[in-house]
């Protein structure tokens, strides 16, 4: 099992997959690695869910930590192509934070989702000694609609184009860039843009707005591992051939100079907010005109083919072994 983020592959095949409870036919997609989402079959309906932590970083302000956390956990739904629909979510409040501190955390998450159309179903709230700050609970989301909208997370198809938004490691170098400025020496003109990816991280409205403008045939949000573990869990998924074009993945301003000065790959770096979209070659101009009217950078990267595997300008991509941005953000938060 790694030391920081989510299990390994080889653990989670091992011990976890194998043990998952009652056999119900009901369950369509159940917990797999890589995999945003989990899939029921309902009266008829899907019913997408998933379930992350909460992760509230004070320095960004309450309410901009709030959305960037909420977000992240709906656009785990979203992806499914099914707009969400309903929150449970359950809070363990470090004793620190006071009762006008988290009466806009909840302002936020209210905002959040009225204008999404999402209810809160059910929730818990207390305070608890041992809890501390950044991970202060966890949601789950559920999106439920029609099975004939739904977007597999393992439906890329040989022929579809290849879309990616925002670009690598943009929340790595958000985060780093505004936790730990003063210790970064690169120039201000720099750090200023590097501290604007934070805002990179939103993406479930994205998620929306392409698979309403589709057709699109999977959805994965880069999350730990960057858009190389993305890549190549959704091409596993749909036993299909990622051929990527490195031209084409742009990097956003900053994101080279915080990824150079501290010495890692910015593909194989968490980036929530950037999605990795395989749409029908029919709907790339529409997905691309959806975003871009969202100001959302996009760009068309590669192709999937038949065959297996993630290959960027004929070299191999390996999926990463571990997130280089834990090691770097744990080194910093110890002060080394």
């Amino acid at each position: 099992m790694t030391d920081l983020g989510k299990v390994d592959r080889a653990f989670f095949e091992d011990r976890i997959a194998p043990k998952l409870g009652a056999d119900r036919e009901d369950v369509r997609i159940g917990p797999t690695h890589g995999i945003d989402f989990g899939l029921l079959s309902v009266g008829g309906r899907a019913v997408a869910v998933a379930t992350d932590p909460i992760s509230i970083l004070p320095v960004l302000g309450f309410e901009r930590a709030t959305r960037f956390a909420l977000d992240l956990v709906i656009a785990d739904v979203a992806v499914s192509g099914l707009a969400p629909s309903h929150l449970s979510i359950s809070f363990t409040l470090p004793p620190e934070m006071d009762d006008e501190e988290f009466a806009t955390v909840w302002e936020t998450v209210d905002r959040e989702c009225r204008e999404m159309g999402i209810a809160v179903a059910t929730g818990h709230t207390a305070r608890y000694s041992e809890c501390s700050y950044p991970w202060i609970g966890a949601a789950t989301v559920f999106g439920v609609g029609d099975p004939e909208e739904l977007i597999r997370p393992d439906g890329a198809r040989p022929g579809d184009r290849l879309l990616l938004t925002t670009g690598p490691a943009a929340e790595a170098v958000g985060v780093l860039a505004t936790l730990f400025s003063d210790r970064i020496d690169l120039p201000d003109s720099v750090l200023s843009a590097a501290r604007d990816r934070i805002e990179d991280v939103h993406c479930a409205r994205d998620a929306l707005a392409a698979a309403a403008a589709g057709p699109v045939s999977a959805m994965h949000d880069a999350t730990e591992g960057g858009i190389a573990g993305a890549m190549n869990e959704m091409a596993a998924g749909a036993g299909v051939r990622f051929e990527i074009d490195r031209d084409a993945v742009v990097l956003r301003p900053g994101v080279e100079e915080v990824a150079d000065h501290f010495d890692f790959d910015p593909w194989a770096a968490t980036s929530c907010g950037t999605l990795l979209l395989a749409v029908d070659p029919s709907g790339v101009e529409r997905v691309v005109e959806a975003l871009e009217a969202r100001d959302t950078a996009v760009a068309e990267i590669g192709r999937v083919q038949e065959g297996e595997g993630v290959v960027a300008d004929g070299e191999r991509v390996a999926p990463p072994e571990r997130d280089p941005s834990w090691a770097v953000y744990a080194a910093l938060a110890a002060g080394s």
